[in-house]
């Protein structure tokens, strides 16, 4: 007589044994435990490596720390005693009739040439006077909304309005008292002088050698940099346009010819 068989659908489960394997040995089981051993070094170790490190970390903290010694510098020209300019500036200062009002850039101070200190140098303490910033108003800056309010004060910058100092002389009745002179790089000198409306109050002046110089330049390999104002009112700014709303409307107002 043949043995039953158990009827079973495509669809019904097989049903599993929920205790060890038949085909797992032993041995299976011992391997499967010896895997752990090697995870559980690696871990071990990288928690050994980070303790090594916050302990190294911690003994530079505490090495002691030898202070920066400066070179000694030339108490007339600021500059390093090695490189004192000193012998070569006059060993009086000059008597000039015109006083210099020189607006410095914050990241001009620590330039290795130091041009404002020697052209300090060279004039009377009374004649030239620096006032470092970027930003300047009427409440804070008394003193300088009331020179370039003066009708006889004049700003040397390259502006549209710009004429020449030589024909200003000649043509104007008063001889002017008071220059203002912003220095700093083309980019810094235009931010401070558009963002502080005191500056644009004395009329600007341009001298020639500053003219010469750029002609000079461009004579001997020097490129044109056009402006991002003409570059985007031709067309030709060649990046994409800002999608920060802020930027963009930065650019539209450089587009409408807005200082900002």
């Amino acid at each position: 007589m043949e043995p039953q068989k158990e009827a079973r659908t495509l669809g019904d489960p097989v049903a599993r044994s929920s205790g060890p394997s038949r085909s797992q040995t032993p041995k299976d089981e011992e391997r499967r435990d010896g895997d752990t051993a090697p995870a559980e070094a690696s871990l071990g170790a990288e928690a050994d490596g980070a303790l090594a490190d916050s302990a190294f970390a911690d003994a530079l903290w505490e090495l002691p720390v030898e202070p920066a010694e400066r070179r000694p510098e030339c108490s007339r020209c600021s500059r390093p005693q090695k490189v004192c300019l000193c012998p070569f500036l006059p060993l009086h200062p000059l008597h000039i009739s015109t006083h210099l009002y020189i607006i410095q850039h914050p990241a001009e101070e620590s330039k290795v040439l130091r041009t404002v200190p020697l052209l300090a140098a060279c004039l009377p303490q009374d004649k030239c006077k620096v006032k470092i910033g970027r930003r300047f108003s009427e409440e804070r800056d008394p003193e300088l909304s009331t020179i370039c309010r003066k009708s006889d004060t004049l700003i040397l910058y390259p502006g549209a309005e710009a004429t020449n100092l030589e024909e200003f002389i000649l043509e104007s009745p008063i001889y002017p008292s008071t220059i203002i002179i912003i220095d700093g790089t083309w980019s810094q000198a235009k931010d401070i002088f558009y963002k502080n409306s005191l500056f644009r109050l004395p009329k600007q002046t341009l001298l020639r050698p500053l003219q010469a110089l750029c002609s000079f330049q461009l004579q001997h390999g020097a490129q044109i940099r056009l402006s991002k104002e003409h570059l985007l009112k031709n067309g030709l700014y060649p990046k994409p346009m800002p999608k920060n709303k802020r930027k963009l409307r930065k650019m539209e107002l450089l587009m409408n010819s807005v200082k900002i």
